[in-house]
C-alpha cells in the first residue's frame, strides 16, 4: 500500500455574478447587513441551462489539463454534491460521459458542505488499497437551485461553482501527500442544516451551526494536525469550508495556524457547499499564494453536522 497525493487542482464558476446590491433589490437586505453578518460581497449563479454536472466537468477538465493527463488515465470519479436533480445517472457518471472517461467507477458522495473532504479521503483510501490508480475528486453544487430567493436569511449566503482534484498514487518510497482523515458527525443535530421538501429548499438554524462550528470544531481541527504529525504553526494554508467569515476567522484563530494563509473565498463566491474547499484551494494555487509541497489543512463541516479534515501537500 502506497500513499496518495493531489497531482493537480482546477475550479470553475458561472459567469453571472450576483452582488449584494442586486439582492437588496430582491429582498429586504443591504450590502452593509450582508457584509457585517457573513462577510460576503458577491456570488456566482449558474443559469437554468447549466446543470451541476456541467459545472463539475468544467472544473475536472481544468484539473486534468493541469496534471497533464488524458481522460483515459482516470479510473475513479467521485463527485461530492447535494444538489443533483436526478438520481440516475448519477452526477459522477454524467461527468465521466462529458469528459470521455471510458470505464471508471463513478460515485456521488452526499455529505453536503463536508462532501469534498469525505470524497478526498475515500479516493485516498481507494488508491492506497490498489483499487484505483488515478481518481478525479470533485466538489460541485448549484445551491441556487435549492434556494428560496424570498428568504433573506439564506438567499444572501449561497453561490454556485465547482472545484476538482486529481488524486494519484505516490511513487514507492515517497511521503504520502494526503494525511489521515478525521471525520464524524452529530446525527441528532442533522436538522440544523437541511435541504428538504418538494421542491427541495435549503434551510438552517444559523445560531446552532455557528455555536457548534466555533466551539466544537477547533479541537477536531487540531486533532487533524496531530494525526498528520504537523504543528499548526507549520501549516502554509488553512482552507475551511467557506460558510461565513464569522465562522472561518474564529476557527482559524483558535487552531493556532499563525503562519498560514487563511482562505477567505467566501467573500467573492458565497457558500458553495461541497465546492467551497476545492474552489478556494485551486484559487490559492492559481494565484501562487502557496507553493508545491506546502502543508495545507482542508477541513469541511456543515450539513448533517458532519465534518472531515486532512492535511495535504500542495500540488
Amino acid at each position: 500500500m502506497h500513499g496518495s497525493r493531489i497531482a493537480a487542482v482546477g475550479h470553475y464558476q458561472p459567469a453571472t455574478v450576483l452582488t449584494n446590491e442586486d439582492l437588496a433589490s430582491m429582498v429586504d437586505t443591504s450590502d452593509e447587513w450582508i457584509r457585517t453578518r457573513v462577510g460576503i460581497r458577491t456570488r456566482h449563479i449558474a443559469g437554468p441551462d447549466e446543470p451541476v454536472d456541467e459545472l463539475a466537468a468544467h472544473a475536472a477538465a481544468k484539473a486534468l489539463a493541469a496534471a497533464g493527463l488524458a481522460p483515459g488515465d482516470i479510473d475513479l470519479v467521485l463527485v461530492a454534491t447535494s444538489t443533483a436533480v436526478d438520481r440516475s445517472p448519477n452526477t459522477a457518471a454524467r461527468v465521466a460521459a462529458r469528459l470521455g472517461i471510458p470505464q471508471p467507477a463513478a460515485m456521488d458522495v452526499n455529505v453536503v458542505c463536508a462532501g469534498f473532504t469525505h470524497a478526498l479521503a475515500t479516493a485516498d483510501h481507494t488508491v492506497r488499497a490498489g483499487a484505483a490508480t488515478r481518481a478525479l475528486v470533485i466538489g460541485a453544487d448549484k445551491m441556487s437551485d435549492v434556494t428560496d430567493w424570498t428568504d433573506r436569511s439564506t438567499c444572501v449566503l449561497v453561490g454556485d461553482g465547482a472545484g476538482a482534484a486529481v488524486v494519484e498514487a505516490c511513487p514507492a518510497g515517497t511521503e504520502s501527500g494526503i494525511g489521515p482523515v478525521v471525520w464524524g458527525s452529530v446525527p441528532g443535530m442533522g436538522h440544523a442544516v437541511r435541504i428538504e421538501g418538494t421542491p427541495p429548499r435549503f434551510a438552517q438554524e444559523g445560531q446552532s451551526v455557528y455555536r457548534w462550528a466555533t466551539t466544537q470544531l477547533p479541537p477536531i481541527a487540531r486533532q487533524v494536525c496531530e494525526r498528520a504529525g504537523t504543528a499548526p504553526e507549520d501549516l502554509a494554508a488553512v482552507v475551511l469550508h467557506q460558510a461565513n467569515l464569522r465562522i472561518i476567522e474564529p476557527l482559524a484563530e483558535k487552531l493556532g495556524a499563525v503562519n498560514a494563509v487563511v482562505a477567505r473565498d467566501v467573500a467573492e463566491s458565497g457558500n458553495t457547499s461541497a465546492a467551497s474547499i476545492p474552489l478556494a484551494l485551486s484559487k490559492l494555487v492559481e494565484r501562487g499564494e502557496i507553493a508545491t509541497g506546502d502543508r495545507v489543512l482542508l477541513f469541511g463541516f456543515g450539513g448533517n453536522l458532519s465534518y472531515a479534515g486532512q492535511i495535504v501537500r500542495c500540488p
